[in-house]
């Protein structure tokens, strides 16, 4: 069998893999969440596997300022925000969502070539 040489079917098939990576990753996440919780639930400091150490902290929450609140309270002109004002640099996002029914069936018969 031939490898598809058509970009949408290679494309279709980068999104769906994406898909179901972003998929393994969340179901590994909550994983992760879960053995987190147990070892906070024993309560010890320190949890020896076979080849891994656990050290469980308690950690006090970070302190932050909300410097944009300060500096309104003394109304700065619209000129000083300005000059003060940053734009990080440019970026692409890629975002999945899942097909509803019927447009899936159509995607598929485009990979089958119908």
């Amino acid at each position: 069998m031939n490898a598809p040489t058509n970009p949408a079917v290679i494309l279709a098939a980068v999104v769906d893999r994406m898909a179901t990576i972003k998929a393994q990753i969340a179901a590994l996440k909550d994983e992760e969440n879960s053995l987190r919780d147990a070892l906070i639930d024993a309560g010890l400091p320190n949890v020896d596997g076979t080849l891994h150490r656990a050290a469980v902290s308690h950690c006090a929450g970070k302190t932050s300022i909300d410097w944009q609140s300060i500096a309104k309270h003394f109304k700065p002109s619209r000129q000083l925000i300005t000059a003060h004002t940053h734009t990080g640099e440019p970026y692409y996002a890629v975002k999945l969502s899942a097909k509803p029914a019927e447009r899936r069936n159509r995607g598929q018969m485009a990979l089958d070539g119908v």
